[in-house]
């Protein structure tokens, strides 16, 4: 298994199984409509590429392998390993949440069309919000919540009832409710998984556009 893993890697690397060195393998062996594995033995190093080529491909293959690979390997120390590990699970993990939090408040202020902002430290801790909107004097919550295989809905709803009543704290002191928006990746794109949400936001907005606009007519009409 070791093996084929270092075959493999390297013969992707170096590209050797690319169209321009072995032919289109998949069109050949559809058009040659093999009965046998002879058959298409036969058929390939006939029509696609000779024998001798893919002796050839083989031979360059060992060489990377033996001279290129083996000589890079040599100059790996252990220190590269632990800051690779660090790298890895720190840093580039960080960064790709990073990534996805402004991907999905970016498609959020494109469907609400008002600015979404961060939210401060003492809003994170307090109130568990991530970022909010701004609606006069009163404020929505938001709270980004990355899913994906290793995260399981049901934990992601158990840490939303723990922080419920801070989020109710939310409400009563800025008066706009807290949401929770679900992202997750999609044909290699970040997408909201409740889209639902978002006409919820309105609603919301809708609600403390009106509840300003009686607070004016109740004063206008005194």
């Amino acid at each position: 298994m070791a093996k084929e893993w270092i075959l493999n890697s390297a013969m992707n690397r170096f590209q050797l199984n690319f169209k321009r060195n072995v032919g289109a393998t998949s069109e050949s062996i559809r058009q040659c409509e093999p009965k046998t594995l002879d058959d298409w033995e036969k058929y390939y190093f006939s029509e696609v590429r000779s024998k001798e080529h893919i002796i050839e491909l083989g031979k360059k293959l060992y060489i990377k392998i033996t001279e290129v690979i083996s000589s890079e390997v040599e100059e790996i120390t252990e220190q590269d390993c632990i800051d690779y590990m660090l790298q890895l699970v720190i840093n580039r993990t960080f960064d790709g949440y990073l990534t996805e939090i402004k991907t999905i408040y970016g498609q959020l202020e494109q469907a609400l069309n008002l600015k979404i902002l961060p939210a401060c430290d003492k809003w994170d801790r307090l109130y568990n919000v991530d970022f909010f909107i701004e609606i006069k004097d009163k404020y929505i919550g938001l709270q980004i919540k990355p899913v994906n295989q290793g995260i399981q809905m049901s934990q992601i709803f158990k840490e939303k009832t723990i922080q419920l009543k801070s989020h109710e704290m939310f409400e009563e002191k800025f008066g706009g409710k807290v949401f929770y928006i679900f992202s997750s990746k999609a044909n290699g794109k970040k997408v909201i998984m409740n889209p639902e949400v978002i006409e919820e936001i309105k609603q919301e907005i809708f609600r403390l556009k009106q509840k300003k606009n009686n607070n004016l007519n109740n004063i206008f009409n005194r």
